[in-house]
C-alpha cells in the first residue's frame, strides 16, 4: 500500500510538472505571436506610407521611373511577405521570406532616397517631408517591434530546447521559430533621410 502511494505521487507530480512545461510552453509561443503582431502593426504602416510618398514623388521624378517601380514592386513582395507570416508567425522559413522581403525594401528605398537627393524642389515639398518624416518613425517603431519580437522567440525556443522541456514540446509539436532578422549588414542601416 505504500509503495502503492508513492508511486501515485510520483505520477502526480510527473503530471503535474508536465502541464507546468507544457502551459510555459503555450504562454511563450503567445507571447512571441503578440511581438509579431505589433511588427505586424508597424510594418502595415510602413507599407501604406510608401505608396503615397513615391504618388508625391512622380511629378518630380518623371524620368527616374524605374526607381518608383522598383520601390512598389519591393512593397508589394514585403506586402505579400507579411500577410504570408502573419498567418503563421511560428512557421521560422515565412519569417526568414519576411525578413528578406522587408531588406529588399529597404534597398529600394535607400535607392530612392539618394535619387531624391539630387532634386531640390522634391526635398523642398512639404508632403514629402512630412511622409519622409513618417516613414523613418516608423522604421524606428518596427526596430523596436522587431526587438521585442525576437527577445521573445529566444525566450521560447531556450525554454523548448531545455531539458526535460524538450521531451514535453517533442511530444506535443512545438516546433522551433525564428527570430526576424535582416539578410545583409548594408540593411540593418537606417534609411537615410535628409530633407
Amino acid at each position: 500500500m505504500g509503495t502503492t502511494l508513492i508511486g501515485l505521487i510520483v505520477i502526480a507530480v510527473a503530471v503535474v510538472y508536465i502541464v507546468f512545461i507544457y502551459n510555459r510552453l503555450v504562454s511563450l509561443r503567445n507571447q512571441f505571436k503578440n511581438g509579431f503582431a505589433q511588427i505586424d502593426v508597424q510594418l502595415q504602416r510602413r507599407h501604406d506610407l510608401i505608396p503615397n510618398l513615391v504618388e508625391a514623388a512622380k511629378a518630380y521624378l518623371s524620368h527616374e521611373r524605374n526607381t518608383l517601380t522598383e520601390v512598389m514592386e519591393a512593397r508589394n513582395n514585403a506586402v505579400s511577405a507579411q500577410k504570408d507570416a502573419a498567418g503563421d508567425p511560428a512557421d521560422g522559413g515565412k519569417i526568414q521570406r519576411l525578413g528578406s522581403a522587408e531588406n529588399m525594401l529597404s534597398k529600394a528605398l535607400a535607392n530612392f532616397y539618394a535619387v531624391a537627393e539630387n532634386y531640390p524642389e522634391l526635398k523642398a515639398n512639404e508632403t514629402i517631408q512630412q511622409l519622409m518624416e513618417e516613414l523613418s518613425s516608423t522604421e524606428n517603431r518596427v526596430s523596436f517591434a522587431r526587438q521585442a519580437y525576437n527577445d521573445g522567440v529566444m525566450s521560447y525556443n531556450i525554454f523548448r530546447e531545455q531539458f526535460p522541456n524538450n521531451i514535453v514540446a517533442g511530444l506535443f509539436a512545438f516546433k522551433p521559430s525564428s527570430q526576424l532578422e535582416l539578410e545583409s549588414p548594408e540593411a540593418r542601416q537606417a534609411p537615410k533621410v535628409a530633407f
